[in-house]
């Protein structure tokens, strides 16, 4: 785990999870979420001392899973699992540090389900989310108010927010491409297109999912202990 510039080893007791997903929750707790012999039961929180606190059910085919710094767990979904499972049909839910469900996304009457999160980003109290079919910018506040923007970018691969600017990677058959938008109140409007290359000019073929967390986008390189990020 990171904290503050350091790097620090934390020992879990008792994973009876083959762990897929996981993130860091405030005071030194994480949250994983995988397949094991816990039953329906796919997600646990452990705390600081590294024994488990909650376990509790997440729903299936888990895109993305990313906690904030308000003790907030979001929970992103593809078909899979969209379209069998009763908590996984949101789409897009959000837990409490408890594991408690304390919301799902409804679209607006009119506007799409979600099939698949394509991109993911979340911020303190806010998520952002690009899905499958329309790609609509969806914007969700914890306080329950949502938003959605037409978008220039068709299947973007991730993406950083910072006031009312957006930075979208990908999309468009273009893996490499750099989507600058400025946000109006009902659509994301391109300002500037670029080309991502690597720090040494070598072009970016393939990379992982990338990780939004607000201003910055995290790309993993060639290693897992490999990051290039960048930010707007």
């Amino acid at each position: 785990m990171n904290s503050g510039g350091t790097v620090r080893e934390q020992l879990l007791r008792g994973v009876s999870l083959r762990v897929t997903q996981l993130d860091a929750l405030p005071n030194g707790r994480v949250v994983l979420q995988g397949y094991g012999d816990a039953g329906d039961h796919n997600a646990q929180i452990y705390g600081s001392d590294g024994r488990r606190r909650h376990s509790f059910t997440m729903g299936r085919a888990v895109q993305y899973l990313m906690a904030d710094r308000r003790h907030h767990v979001w929970s992103a979904y593809f078909d899979e699992g969209v379209y069998v499972d009763p908590i996984s049909a949101a789409g897009l839910v959000r837990w409490d540090s408890g594991g408690n469900q304390q919301w799902g996304y409804t679209p607006p009457e009119g506007i799409e389900y979600i099939d698949t999160v394509y991109a993911f980003n979340v911020d303190d109290g806010v998520a952002w989310a690009s899905y499958y079919p329309t790609f609509p910018l969806l914007e969700a506040w914890t306080n329950g108010r949502i938003r959605l923007r037409r978008t220039p970018v068709v299947a973007p691969a991730g993406m950083a927010v910072h006031e009312d600017q957006i930075l979208m990677l990908g999309g468009n058959r273009q893996s490499d491409r750099l989507h600058r938008c400025r946000m109006t109140e009902h659509e994301a409007l391109l300002i500037e297109e670029s080309c991502l290359t690597l720090p040494n000019g070598a072009p970016l073929k393939g990379y992982a999912r990338p990780i939004g967390r607000g201003r910055h986008l995290y790309l993993r390189g060639t290693s897992p202990r490999q990051w290039y990020v960048m930010g707007i």
